[in-house]
């Protein structure tokens, strides 16, 4: 279950990596990850908000005992 949500994880760094955020303004990842900037594709968040709901499904009792949803 720990590495449920790796391959979205290593799906994200890719994307962020590949964004204006982190290639024109040479800002570290976290910085770039958290925030809603034009300078982020849409890819990106998507991918973002799709790994915090699986990290968030690890915490959460009910969805442990479950699993995560199918992402």
């Amino acid at each position: 279950m720990s590495k449920s949500c790796k391959g979205l994880a290593l799906e994200l760094v890719k994307c962020l990596s590949e964004s204006d955020c982190i290639k024109m303004e040479d800002r570290p990842y976290k910085e770039c990850a958290g925030e809603k900037s034009p300078s982020i594709p849409s890819e990106c968040v998507g991918l973002r908000e799709t790994y915090f709901n699986c990290k968030r499904g690890q915490v959460d009792m009910r969805a442990r005992i479950r699993g995560n949803k199918g992402y």
